[in-house]
């Protein structure tokens, strides 16, 4: 395999990049004396960091490679991930979910489920995400190890992978989601500077976007729907626009946004209920320019790097073959840039949600002694530790997959659906109880298996977009039934955290308005 070296100005821009990253992650160390300040920055996050933090932690090194592995193989069809995908989920997050999330004060979505359902609620999602986190996080690291600095620079993609840990690790462990979510801004700006640059090189080798779409469209009838946003539905690919429309539009792009950790642990730590909104909205708006980065460099691939083994492979091999010496370290730093956000961000929220939904409830159940704001800053910096070290170990075994993008979205569509059901419900409805909060879960998850393995179910090769929408139908009308069939849970339970009780309510409205204030 052919590969190139950096050139001293591409070391110069990479190594000052992630210098400078580590000494504001460790700047912010300063901020962080408790435990409240180390998983949500003390409630103190303004809403432009939170839009820009929101951006960059969604979108890493996977999405610039994945993604545009994705568009390669089956076209724009995979850009929807980030245009219906993101903008109209994230409006719908930041005016249902995040109020909700933000006032009750919690550090977790499961600890939010925790209260408004019960704590066996709070567990099961909670270990869920902790393995999801985990995957995504061994996924991120191999990422960029093995498809990036291998193809494109032959290192060692165990030693890469090692480096990125160290790095991304450190910085996470000393100042929490204040460090990470300041880092961020910056490696926001960066990541856009070089993902534009990398597409506008690549526009201008195709000779532009009209003599791209003649070129592609010319190499015969497979790639007819290469520009097709909504590809039929009995299309083998896993895109059809049925799934789109209903697994994703639907189901999996809410749930990811309003119940993913990763994405709303910004907003919980934000310093007023219109900062959280607003970020989140900023978050939709810069999200819109994701695709001209992350999805369109894969459609250039097919035409200056046709005919790959390994789709996932296109971006790295344009970068080697295409960009200059300077542009190159740009373009690195930008990967790194989105690498290290997404690691970050996920490695603080997967920290949060062991500490605070699987270590404090088995604590609870135990009788321990509640854990102290010093013990919990103390095991939020050592499960760091001993998460970012694990996913290392376990990155190259999970990263392996042949289709990296599909991959994950699986593993999303496998306990998205019944969240996203109970989540709704519970905010919604004040007669969903906690025995029909579990068994929409439990039994929605395990509805989710069977739909994924039963064969010839349905046409797509890859339904994870269907799964996801009949296992939120499933978990909604399991989560009606046995609600029904048990006792409603007590005005004093739910008070604050339904819909109606936080309208009707007098004295939740007096308790809002006091801690909003306050």
């Amino acid at each position: 395999m052919e590969t190139i070296g950096l050139a001293p100005i591409d070391i110069v821009i990479i190594g000052t990049y992630m210098l400078g990253s580590v000494l504001l992650g460790l700047f912010c160390t300063r901020y962080v004396g408790n435990a409240n300040d180390f998983f949500i920055s003390g409630k103190a996050l303004p809403f432009w960091a939170i839009g820009f933090s929101i951006v960059v932690s969604d979108i890493g090194a996977v999405d610039f490679v994945a993604v545009a592995g994705a568009t390669y193989t089956h076209g724009v069809s995979a850009a929807n991930f980030d245009w219906m995908g993101s903008m109209p989920a994230m409006v719908f997050a930041a005016f249902v979910f995040v109020p909700y999330f933000w006032r009750s004060g919690v550090f977790t979505i499961p600890e939010f489920l925790g209260r408004r359902y019960n704590t066996a609620v709070q567990f099961v999602n909670g270990f869920i995400w902790t393995v999801v986190l985990m995957v995504m996080l061994a996924v991120m690291l191999w990422v960029t190890a093995d498809k990036l600095m291998y193809t494109v620079l032959g290192w060692d993609p165990m030693w890469a992978l090692w480096i990125m840990a160290l790095v991304t690790g450190l910085y996470t462990f000393s100042g929490g989601l204040t460090a990470v979510v300041f880092t961020d801004v910056v490696q926001l700006v960066v990541m856009y500077v070089g993902g534009l640059g990398l597409l506008g090189v690549a526009l201008w080798e195709v000779g532009g976007w009209t003599s791209l779409r003649e070129q592609i469209l010319a190499m015969g009838p497979e790639y007819q729907n290469h520009f097709t946003i909504l590809l039929p539905h009995d299309t083998t690919g896993p895109f059809p626009w049925t799934g789109i429309v209903f697994g994703l539009g639907i189901v999996l792009a809410i749930a990811y946004m309003s119940g993913n950790q990763v994405i709303v642990q910004r907003t919980l730590g934000a310093r007023t209920e219109w900062d959280a909104k607003g970020g989140m909205l900023l978050g939709g708006f810069l999200k819109s320019f994701i695709p001209l980065m992350v999805a369109l460099p894969g459609l250039c691939a097919l035409v200056l790097v046709p005919h790959l083994d390994n789709a996932d492979r296109a971006v790295p091999e344009m970068i080697r073959l295409l960009l200059p010496a300077g542009l190159r370290g740009l373009m690195f730093a930008a990967l790194f840039a989105a690498l290290m956000s997404s690691i970050s961000g996920t490695l603080n929220s997967s920290t949060t949600i062991f500490v605070t939904d699987l270590y404090g409830q088995v604590r609870h159940w135990l009788r321990w002694k509640p854990i102290t704001e010093r013990q919990g800053l103390t095991l939020g910096r050592l499960f760091t530790a001993m998460f970012i070290i694990l996913a290392a170990v376990l990155a190259k075994p999970i990263g392996d997959n042949e289709s990296i993008y599909v991959f994950i979205q699986t593993v999303l569509s496998l306990f998205q659906g019944p969240t996203l059901a109970i989540l709704l419900l519970g905010i919604i409805w004040r007669r969903a109880t906690g025995w029909g909060g579990l068994a929409g879960l439990v039994l929605g998850v395990i509805f989710c298996f069977v739909l994924k393995y039963t064969p010839n179910l349905f046409p797509s090769d890859d339904p994870f977009l269907f799964v996801a929408w009949w296992s939120f139908v499933f978990s909604v009308i399991v989560t009606v039934v046995v609600s029904l069939l048990t006792p409603p849970e007590p005005d004093e339970k739910i008070r604050g955290l339904v819909w109606s009780s936080v309208v009707q309510d007098d004295e939740a409205q007096a308790a809002l308005r006091e801690r909003i204030s306050g």
